[in-house]
């Protein structure tokens, strides 16, 4: 038997699976870690954090799965996107990863942005300066910390430091390298054009690949600390958007998925390089080759959700554990008690400012319309509309494109919640499915790209055709549909009420 090994490198944890050659998942572990906000807005890692988690995560899944080494053909990676990991000359980390969701880099995109000018980056890396991508991150480095960005030689996101570390190569491939506003996405290599106007050295970046392409192989050292052979490829990979469409079959043009993990995404598949000219979504090189995703990012979807349980549902957390469930088991029901609307409760999902659409660092969460009749439950019902309207304003942008899709799928952890899911449906109008072979779509889509790699598949479409199948849909429901109508309507026309005040408090000391 042959099998795959997808590692998901995410925010809150690494998660990898051993998946057979037929995409059924033998084996799966987890690591979970922290996340360091040393100050208002700004988010960091240790990448040592991320390689003790795969390193673990893939030996247990071995294990588990009871799987002889030798019989893993290839090794997929799926990754956090835009962070920035810093190496030395001996290939040592010099400071903790600036992830995506830090919004320190306002003023350095400004300058990106000045630089190259706004329609000519747009042109070039099909996006506008964003303080989550990682130029601008390198632009900030430079400036607030000299001494330390005068002993960098390799810059990498997270997933290629764990390719590095399993490798010993630099190497990282177009879908991830999309998001860094360094890359020239409809030639799908590093714009030397924008490098020379940041005064930016090349050599500092790693070679570019297509995802399904062998960027080197499992080196002895990583092989005794994950249990893999010596030699096992190890392919490009994927950012982890791009690794989830891969995972959920959206590698052909009329197909898009929503996921809701600790960012929410709407993603869809296109033939050509289709560009918004005001940088709302964004538009990537696709792990497909040949091919480009245009697809938003909102920054506190699920992790709007977490943080509403970490800090509001300790009864819940500790009745779940005694029940042996998941604690949003508990929370879908209790959402479920409060009606549409929440009792005309609104909800912005802004706790790490936001992205697509509003491209602003300095906007923040809020409750609008609470009262003194509101429960927990309305809270948590209005946190869970929130995102979900948050999501459909990020798809009318998409149709405003004439970007069509015929299928919705949904995926993350949100999308394992069927109330979620009908919600979409609902908030959307249209039909809402999942992907019956796994709920790990990023991993399964790292490991398909690792099996065209290795020679499993003869192409990314094939290996999607082979393994994926979706689950019925949820219909929308045309009467609740209409219910939800004029709440998206009010929120979609809060942030620009509030954006001078979230300026306002931003500039205060």
């Amino acid at each position: 038997m042959q099998y795959l090994i997808g590692v998901d490198i995410g925010t809150s944890g690494t998660k990898t699976v051993l998946f057979d050659a037929t995409g059924q998942e033998v084996a799966s572990a987890s690591q979970e870690y922290p996340l360091y906000q040393p100050q208002n807005g700004w988010a960091e890692q240790e990448p040592a954090d991320w390689w003790r988690a795969a390193a673990a995560t893939i030996r247990a899944t071995l294990e588990k799965g009871g799987v002889d080494a030798k019989d893993v053909k290839g090794v997929g990676l799926a990754g956090q996107m835009h962070g920035l990991v810093m190496l030395d000359e001996a290939g040592e980390v010099l400071r903790r990863a600036i992830l995506w969701c830090d919004g320190r880099t306002g003023e350095e995109c400004r300058e990106l942005m000045e630089r190259v000018g706004k329609e000519r980056l747009i042109a070039i890396t099909a996006n506008p300066a964003l303080a989550g991508f990682t130029g601008g991150k390198i632009l900030w480095v430079r400036k607030h910390e000299p001494a330390l960005y005068a002993k960098c030689r390799h810059i990498l996101l997270p997933k290629d430091y764990i390719r590095y570390k399993l490798t010993g190569e630099f190497a990282t491939e177009v879908s991830d390298a999309s998001g860094m506003n360094l890359l020239d996405v409809p030639n799908r290599c590093w714009s030397k054009e924008v490098l020379a106007a940041l005064d930016i050295d090349e050599g500092l970046l790693a070679r570019v690949y297509e995802s399904p392409e062998v960027t080197g192989a499992v080196s002895k050292e990583a092989a005794a600390l994950t249990g893999l052979c010596p030699g096992t490829p190890v392919v490009g990979g994927a950012g982890d958007n791009a690794a989830a469409a891969v995972g959920t079959g959206v590698v052909k043009t009329g197909r898009a998925f929503t996921t809701i993990g600790t960012s929410g995404v709407v993603f869809a598949h296109a033939d050509s390089v289709t560009i918004d000219p005001l940088g709302r979504v964004h538009t990537f090189c696709h792990a497909v080759p040949g091919s480009w995703a245009v697809m938003s990012c909102t920054l506190a979807a699920g992790l709007s959700l977490k943080w509403f349980r970490d800090t509001f549902c300790r009864a819940e957390i500790e009745t779940a554990a005694g029940m042996g469930v998941d604690p949003y088991e508990l929370m879908n029901v209790q959402a479920a008690r409060s009606p549409i609307g929440a009792n005309r409760l609104l909800y912005l999902p802004y706790l790490m400012g936001e992205r697509s659409p509003l491209l602003d660092e300095n906007a923040r969460g809020a409750f609008i319309g609470l009262s003194a009749m509101h429960t927990k439950y309305d809270l948590l019902r209005a946190v869970m509309e929130g995102v979900a309207y948050s999501q459909r304003q990020c798809l009318d942008v998409l149709r405003g494109m004439r970007i069509s899709f015929s299928e919705m799928l949904a995926c993350g952890g949100g999308g394992r919640s069927a109330f979620w899911r009908q919600m979409l449906a609902d908030v959307y109008g249209c039909p809402v499915s999942t992907i019956a072979s796994s709920g790990e779509s990023a991993a399964l889509g790292a490991a398909i790209l690792a099996g065209v790699g290795a020679g499993v598949y003869s192409s990314v479409q094939a290996g999607c055709d082979a393994l994926i199948r979706t689950n019925e849909p949820q219909l929308p429901d045309a009467a609740r549909g209409a219910q939800y109508e004029p709440y998206y309507r009010l929120f979609a026309g809060l942030y620009p009420a509030l954006r001078e005040s979230y300026h306002a408090l931003a500039a205060l000391k």
